[in-house]
């Protein structure tokens, strides 16, 4: 990847462009992140950078953590996440990335805590479709219903869509356009929803995927 930042997820808005179409963005406070540290193929096998995002009170960190952002002078970060860069050269311990490294057009990858639902029924965790509500179904119309053969092969195959925890995961929605860069407020807004709840961190990268 050629850029990447830690952010803040505002919330969902709309913008108009110039022909008047409105547009359902979201709008990410993103950065400024620091740069905490930087990983060589000498000393650590890969090249990568660490950025730390949101400042944190000194007494709320550990000693180990204290000496890890004192040994580059950066204020305490509550988020760390690590950018295998194409050029991280051209990068420095102690650099201050803000939301102006991406520009209005660009095709990102946004990455998020998706919202926990908690235990979820089948049709809700996996789309199932209701039993028949005639003719003696009774009070399961929402259960999931077979689970499988049965004197062959004996067992519930692995992998068998069923009831159970929802949400609360990593995901990832690929090829969203920016639609504005506020540059002197840290704020980018991309086109469309992306994970999470508000306040919740993610993280934006180049898209993988554009042509």
């Amino acid at each position: 990847m050629q850029k990447g930042l830690i952010g803040k997820k505002i919330g969902m808005t709309q913008l108009f462009d110039d022909n008047g179409n409105f547009i359902p963005v979201t709008v990410i406070e993103a950065g400024p992140c620091a740069v905490v540290q930087k990983k060589t193929a000498e000393k650590d096998g890969y090249e990568a950078v660490q950025l730390g995002f949101g400042d944190m009170k000194a007494n709320r960190v550990n000693k180990p953590m204290k000496g890890h952002f004192a040994k580059n002078d950066v204020a305490p970060k509550k988020v760390l996440r690590e950018f295998r860069l194409a050029d991280t050269a051209s990068v420095n311990e102690g650099d201050i990335i803000k939301a102006d490294v991406f520009a209005t057009g660009e095709k990102v990858d946004v990455s998020g805590t998706s919202k926990g639902k908690g235990y979820a029924g089948a049709i809700k965790r996996w789309n199932f479709g209701r039993l028949k509500e005639t003719h003696g179904s009774g009070p399961v119309v929402r259960h999931q219903g077979s689970m499988g053969a049965c004197s062959d092969p004996s067992r519930v195959f692995k992998g068998k869509k069923m009831p159970g925890h929802l949400g609360s995961e990593k995901v990832t929605v690929q090829n969203l356009d920016i639609v504005k860069v506020d540059a002197e407020n840290n704020l980018i807004a991309v086109k469309g929803a992306i994970p999470g709840a508000k306040g919740g961190y993610v993280v934006i990268t180049d898209a993988v995927k554009k042509a």
